[in-house]
């Protein structure tokens, strides 16, 4: 209880030297100082908000008649005490309760947030009587709306006008929320020092944040002198710890709050804070709970149609209006659904990329596109609010939502502006008149409430693509142990036909051989048929026995040239086109890893189709080519034969999908099917282009490897 440090008009007031206050005790300095020490001794280290602890009268100095309140508060390891003139407690204590009462139970569950905001104000410039009383709210930038007012006459009004965040800097919007209520009596005070400046005991200046005679910043007391407030107290709004608005009061002199009523407006402020917090849960629980039934109704489509895009197709206007878009989309391996209002088809899949390459979260929200995406003009020219979420941890599938921009006027309390002086000061704005700016560029904000309900879509959406794929597992291997069963299956039975055709085949050149002058032009008929028919069956079983053989054999990978191989494959085909004029067009072709005899294979079918499909033209042309890609190489077989219809493209690689008869062209329908499963072995892809008498493109692709990582491996298909 070893006094520290004091300020220095107290020093004045009492008419002492700082020595013969600094080192004294406490209880030596006041009126019943052992009973308040006693008192102090059990007052709780986090008591940091000052409080009224007595009316007391100085033992020392020469102010021993007057009496004063004193109020105390710990902060940092300090007691400190404060002192001021008393107010008339009484009238105040019996005014206190029947407000505040009034206060609480007036609330209406219909009543909005400015309601009891403006309720507030009235039972606060009751108390005060300061001559305007306004609260405002705070926006997500930090721009204070003035939603509440009540004042005299001769006072210029700021309903609905805003005060820009500048106005209030990050520290004092904390202070706000650590000190509920702070009050300058007179703007033309003189700040008193503390002396010490150092603390003793911290060696730091004295940590004043929670004192009542805090003095504040020579901006903000000129700010007040701009405004022509020559007083002023400020009651905060704080709300899920924030700050959500403040209450401030303001008067044209100087004008005293004693502790009593300000004890009983940071009381209402607390309560007010807890009336908006519960009223804002309230409406925020009531928006969850309309998002969660339009998300059960679109998880029961989903469950309807066994499908996400199905179910969001059946209830588009649910689907669009669920976070009060005007457009949205569904980006996924399937393509792009639109519906209502929304950009180009192109602009929302450049937007995909631009999310799977820039955004850390599952869901993104901005209400300014031209401002947060600044790669996607053309997008911004078409909408500016954007709300996405991803629904998938591996490919760029998104449900994404849009708005239009909406233009507006804000109305400010004064242009939005602070200057600096010829020394580089900062300077408070000058005027408060009203000022209109036009806001352009931005959407409607997206509500905490729709990015949470976005988000709990997202997890049902992935909880139903989970089980779908855990579903598909199963399938898949009840689908290979088919596959394997019907490949040994077909191994066998290809392998055990192969004796009795050759058999057929050889009985049917035996008799032709030997009998051929005792047959007749009908019997010699009927025995080419069984020839060919025995020669085509032979050929299907072979390639049977190929196909199955594929799934089976082991992956022996080497270093291929492709050129070579090339070479290699004209010179056996050549007895089929070389009486035939056929144009050949060899790009660069490069070394690539691949097992030699199955890659020989694939290239031969391909080669052998573009001969085939190319002899009814008086020449041919036939083009190889190779796409060097960072990681694969793309190899292509281009020609200019009968070509295809693309809408029957997925049947190409199928076994025995033909696409045309087989009096026009021969074949088995297996050779396609080949190239694919060899494609696949090589962990690539395959696919074609193709049109009607224009020709047709077979593409498959070879990954990278390194030979000297790779070995011999048996994959099971």
């Amino acid at each position: 209880m070893t006094i520290l440090q004091v300020s220095e008009n107290l020093t004045h007031w009492l008419e002492m030297n700082v020595d013969q206050l600094i080192g004294s005790h406490l209880g030596a300095l006041v009126s019943n100082g052992a009973e308040l020490v006693k008192e102090l001794g059990e007052l709780d280290e986090d008591e940091s908000q000052p409080y009224h602890v007595a009316d007391v009268s100085f033992l020392m100095g020469n102010r021993k008649d007057r009496r004063v309140a004193m109020m105390l508060h710990r902060h940092d390891g300090m007691l400190i005490a404060e002192f001021e003139r008393p107010g008339e407690t009484e009238v105040v204590h019996s005014r206190l309760y029947p407000l505040v009462r009034s206060f609480i139970t007036q609330t209406k569950d219909a009543e909005s947030v400015d309601d009891i905001c403006v309720r507030a104000v009235r039972v606060i410039k009751r108390l005060t009587g300061f001559g305007r009383v306004k609260s405002y709210r705070f926006d997500s930038d930090g721009n204070g709306l003035v939603n509440a007012e009540l004042l005299d006459a001769g006072y210029p009004s700021y309903l609905g006008l805003c005060f820009p965040a500048s106005d209030i800097p990050k520290q004092a919007r904390e202070l706000y929320c650590a000190n509920r209520i702070r009050v300058i009596e007179d703007v033309d005070y003189v700040p008193s020092p503390v002396i010490p400046t150092l603390n003793p005991k911290t060696g730091a200046p004295l940590d004043l944040s929670y004192a009542a005679l805090r003095s504040v910043s020579p901006v903000h007391l000129q700010y007040m002198r701009n405004m022509r407030t020559l007083s002023s107290m400020s009651i905060s709004i704080v709300v899920d710890g924030r700050l959500w608005g403040l209450v401030s009061c303001h008067h044209d002199s100087p004008h005293q709050v004693n502790f009593q009523t300000r004890t009983a407006c940071e009381l209402l402020g607390r309560v007010l804070s807890l009336q908006v917090e519960t009223r804002e849960a309230h409406i925020q629980s009531a928006r969850m709970l309309l998002l969660r039934q339009n998300v059960v109704q679109m998880l029961a489509a989903m469950a309807d149609h066994d499908s996400v895009l199905q179910g969001l197709r059946a209830l588009p206007d649910i689907f669009v209006n669920f976070v009060g878009a005007s457009g949205a989309a569904v980006v996924s391996g399937a393509g792009c659904d639109l519906y209502g209002n929304t950009p180009a088809k192109a602009d929302v899949l450049d937007l995909t990329e631009w999310l799977s390459c820039h955004t850390g979260s599952e869901v993104f929200h901005s209400d300014n596109i031209r401002r947060d995406i600044p790669e996607l003009p053309r997008l911004a020219d078409s909408v500016s609010g954007v709300l996405a979420v991803a629904i998938s941890e591996i490919h760029s599938n998104y449900l994404i939502w849009f708005k239009p921009e909406q233009s507006h006027v804000v109305h400010w309390a004064g242009q939005p502006q602070k200057t600096l002086d010829e020394t580089g000061a900062l300077n408070p704005r000058q005027s408060f008149e009203h000022w209109q700016q036009l806001v352009e560029g931005f959407s409607t904000p997206w509500d905490a409430s729709e990015v949470e309900g976005v988000s709990e879509f997202r997890f049902a959406v992935l909880g139903i693509v989970l089980r779908k794929a855990e579903e598909l597992a199963e399938v898949s291997e009840e689908l290979k142990r088919s596959n394997k069963e019907l490949e040994s299956f077909s191994y066998s039975v290809s392998h055990d036909l192969r004796a009795p055709l050759r058999h057929i085949a050889g009985y049917t050149d035996l008799l032709s051989d030997l009998e051929s002058s005792n047959m007749t032009e009908r019997g010699h008929r009927f025995l080419g048929t069984i020839a060919n028919s025995a020669k085509f069956a032979g050929t299907l079983v072979d390639n049977l026995l190929t196909f199955s053989q594929m799934g089976r054999s082991t992956m022996k990978l080497k270093e291929v040239n492709l050129l070579a191989m090339l070479d290699s494959i004209r010179h056996e085909m050549r007895p089929d086109y070389e009486n035939r004029s056929i144009e050949w067009r060899v790009g660069d072709l490069p070394n690539v890893i691949a097992d030699p005899a199955f890659l020989h294979l694939a290239m031969r079918n391909l080669v052998a189709n573009a001969i085939k499909y190319t002899r009814d033209r008086l020449e041919g042309l036939i083009e190889v080519r190779v796409q060097d890609q960072p990681d694969e190489f793309v190899v292509s077989v281009h020609d200019n034969g009968v070509g295809f219809d693309m809408q029957y493209a997925g049947k190409l690689f199928g076994v025995f999908q033909r696409l045309h008869r087989m009096e026009e062209f021969e074949g088995t329908g297996i050779g396609l099917a080949n190239v694919k499963r060899i494609v696949e072995r090589h962990d690539g892809t395959v696919w074609a282009e193709g049109r009607l008498d224009k020709g047709a493109s077979f593409y498959f692709t070879l990954p990278k490897k390194n030979l000297s990582s790779t070995a011999d491996v048996t994959l099971d298909l």
